[in-house]
Order: C-alpha cells, then structure tokens, then sequence
C-alpha cells in the first residue's frame, strides 16, 4: 500500500506487519469461529446481500449527513492515525472515520461490505493521543476481522430462532444461541484489544485508556498497578455465592468488564505470543487459506482449559475439583447457600501482594 504522508507518520517509530493475518491478534476462541465460516466459499457474499444493499448505503448516508467525516480538513488528528493503524496492520482499503456527538465515549466499527468506525465526542474528548490510537486499531482489527459480517449472520440466525419460540424447549434453546453469541462478542473484544495494541505499541496507554472509560476523566486518581488489585479480586470473588452473581451479570454482556480487559490485555503483552510477532514471527494472511479448523477448534479448548486451571474464582474452583473428582457440587452449593460450609478449597488463599505504586 502507499506509505502515510510525512503528517500521518507517528511522532515515534513503530514496527510494522507486512502481510499480518488477523490470525495473530484474535483470541482462540474468536479465531476458531472465524476460520471456520472463512471456510464456507461464498458465505460472505450471500451474508451481505441477506444483510440488504439498502441498509449498508442507509448507514453511510446517516453519518453523512449527521457526523463529521474525518479528513485532512476536518478531525485530522483523527485521520491520521486511522491511516496509521492501517498502515501497521498492512490494511490496504482505510475504513473512513465519523465522529458523532454523544455523551457517552464509545467507538464501533459498523457496515458489511464496506466498514466505518464511529468515536464519539465524548470519547475524543477523554482520551489522548496514545490512547485514541489504541481506540482506533481496536476498531480497524474490527473490520479486517470482519466481525460486523459474522455478527450480522450470528443476530440474522438469533432472529430467526425467536420465531421458533413457541416450539417446545424453544426457549431454551434461543438462550443458548444467545449466550454463545454473547461469549463470541465478548471474545472479538479482546482479539481487538490486542490488536490496539499492535498498533500503539504502547501498553500503558491502552490500559489507560481502557481505565478512563471506568474511571472518566480522572486518571490523576487512578492508578493501573491499583486496578489491576481489582481485577485480582473480583477474579478470586468471596465465596461461591460470588461466584454465582458474577457469572449472571457475565453471561448478558457483549463486552468483557473493564477491569478484566485491562488484566487479559496485560497478560497477553507479556506472553511469548506478543514477542514473536513484535520480531516478526506472526502468521501472514496468504497462509489464511490453510488454516485448519480442527486445529483451531483445539486451540480454543486449550485456552478455555488453561483459564479454567488459572482462575481463583471460587464457583469454577469447585467445578474443577467436582471435575477431578473431588466432591459433591450439589450437596456443596446447598451447604453454602444455606450458611451451612465452610469456603471451597483455595477460596481462603491470602490476597497477592500489591507491588509499589505507580503513577
């Protein structure tokens, strides 16, 4: 593609991809769905024409005439680094970026056949540069994912299965589709939160970022090493009624909870996973072809597995032992629900230390 302009260029070096696959940055279970509809030859297109010509030109002609279009003439800081961010990711087409007025800061990538990002001014106004850039690649990963076409084709498919609700068990069943799009969403957010990485290269910045939408403007009284404590917390929770509540206000979520964010996004950054393709060693979408579904449905089960293991939720805790072999789940949740049991094994570990503080 044509390298940025001397004004689009950031004020600091940062490596680029050539050839990146969205492969890279998505989480194993966002990735395992998505190379497997990859598979379905044509699929894409007949999603697009079931998504309507009609309603992809209504949603470019509403921000047309209801938004500021960035440019090099309007919100051009803006511009700038949406072409930047495909300049990273070797994105060839740059999506077009509105910002629209709104009092609560979020961003969204929308559109089938062809992709814009929307910030709102709230947002704009919150962040700085360094995290607006995060934003930003978070919304590109979007479209180069093609999340918004298999979110269309997940919602087509929970539309249709509502009107078989009358079915006996018909019920039961649309919830099911309906947690598992909402796990798939919520799983998407932290492919793009990686990917926002990649394209700011700057990790404090995006947890800051993502600490501002918890914590508004006030970043002189946050603190990361603080929130990460919190995401340390709720992971371990109380008690199995904790655990419990924390499942029930999880499952009608399409995001993850912000501090969990900032905690995945942290964890991701040191791993092997970030190193190798900040040197270079990432898969390129020429290969995307040849990836195998079986290995990628494997791949996600490894990393439930592994976050099952990890976790110091005590609800899940207990389900692994039950799983081991360990005991009664049934006969556990009726003692602690009526006040009858003592914590589940590993619920009484002593909080980790806190390390220094940080500005």
């Amino acid at each position: 593609m044509t390298q940025p302009t001397d004004s689009s260029v950031p004020s600091r070096n940062r490596k680029r991809f050539p050839g990146i696959s969205t492969r890279a940055w998505e989480h194993p279970a966002d990735r395992s769905a998505l190379v497997a509809l990859r598979k379905l030859s044509g699929f894409d297109d007949i999603l697009k024409k079931l998504g309507g010509l009609v309603s992809e030109r209504a949603v470019r002609l509403m921000f047309l005439a209801s938004a500021v279009r960035s440019s090099e003439r309007q919100f051009a800081h803006l511009h700038d680094m949406v072409r930047d961010a495909a300049y990273i990711l070797d994105l060839e087409k740059v999506p077009p970026l509105y910002v629209t007025q709104d009092p609560m800061p979020n961003a969204m990538c929308i559109g089938m056949d062809a992709p814009v990002i929307v910030v709102t001014t709230s947002l704009v106004e919150l962040l700085d540069e360094e995290e607006m850039r995060a934003v930003i690649g978070h919304e590109v990963a979007h479209a180069m994912s093609g999340h918004a076409v298999y979110r269309t084709m997940l919602l087509i498919l929970t539309n249709l299965a509502s009107k078989i609700a009358w079915i006996p068990l018909g019920n039961i069943a649309i919830l099911g589709i309906i947690t598992a799009l909402k796990e798939w969403f919520r799983k998407s957010e932290i492919s793009c939160d990686r990917a926002g990485l990649l394209v700011g290269q700057d990790l404090q910045a995006s947890m800051r970022g993502l600490m501002k939408l918890a914590g508004g403007h006030h970043l002189h009284e946050m603190n990361t090493d603080a929130f990460l404590e919190q995401a340390e917390e709720y992971d371990r929770a109380g008690d199995l009624r904790d655990g419990v509540i924390k499942l029930l206000q999880l499952l009608p979520q399409t995001h993850p909870f912000v501090a969990v964010r900032v905690q995945k996004l942290k964890k991701w950054a040191e791993s092997d996973e970030y190193s190798s393709i900040m040197a270079g060693a990432y898969p390129r979408r020429q290969q995307d072809g040849d990836a195998s579904v079986g290995d990628q449905v494997k791949a996600a089960a490894d990393s439930y597995a592994q976050s099952f293991k990890d976790t110091k939720d005590p609800l899940m805790g207990l389900i692994r032992d039950v799983a081991g072999g360990a005991g009664d789940i049934g006969g556990k949740l009726r003692d602690v629900f009526a006040g009858r049991s003592t914590e589940p094994r590993g619920a009484e570990e002593p909080p980790a230390e806190s390390g220094p503080a940080q500005g």
